[in-house]
């Protein structure tokens, strides 16, 4: 069996489409999926499966989440050791130990590529922060202080971009990598 990280995107923040981790554990485990386990209650779930294709799995969990809560969410699923090796591929000036430095990673979901959603963005915001791409994802800093300046972060939740995208930080992909 394959181990797998699902990404819900845009759950259970501020009252909005609210999804139960534990049902959700449940409902996933009821429909074959094995060993599930979820961190934090943002919409990360580890889990095994034999199906090589991470795309349908992401389809197979948007359904069974629209069945369970009625809820249309995107979800973007990776391998586990396909997110390890990303990881290990980080620029040097990604995941810092400056408390003033946001790291993020920003994952394109399909059928979306993370250089669509680049060139939609724009050029990232000189002296806020810094962007790197690596796969379909992208390596993404910022300076907590002036995040309100950053060109991407303005950027990342508006129509016609939010929805093509889902974003960890470094901490949560760090440990969710490692269950």
């Amino acid at each position: 069996m394959i181990r797998y990280i699902a990404l819900l995107r845009g759950i259970n923040i501020s009252g909005k489409n609210k999804i139960s981790m534990p049902e959700l554990k449940t409902a996933l485990g009821e429909k074959g999926f094995a060993d599930v386990k979820t961190y934090l209650n943002s919409g990360n779930v580890i889990f095994s499966d034999n199906e090589p294709d991470a795309v349908k799995l992401a389809e197979s969990i948007r359904a069974i989440i629209f069945e369970t809560f009625h809820l249309e969410i995107p979800v973007f699923v990776i391998p586990q050791d396909e997110l390890k090796c990303l990881l290990s591929k980080a620029p040097s000036w990604w995941e810092s130990d400056s408390k003033d430095i946001y790291d993020n990673l920003i994952f394109a979901i399909a059928p979306h590529s993370i250089e669509t959603v680049a060139k939609k963005i724009g050029e990232p915001t000189e002296k806020i922060e810094k962007v790197q791409i690596c796969g379909n994802a992208a390596f993404w800093s910022f300076d907590r202080k002036l995040y309100a300046k950053a060109s991407w972060w303005k950027k990342t939740a508006t129509p016609g971009i939010g929805e093509m995208i889902t974003i960890r930080t470094a901490n949560t992909l760090r440990k969710i990598a490692e269950m």
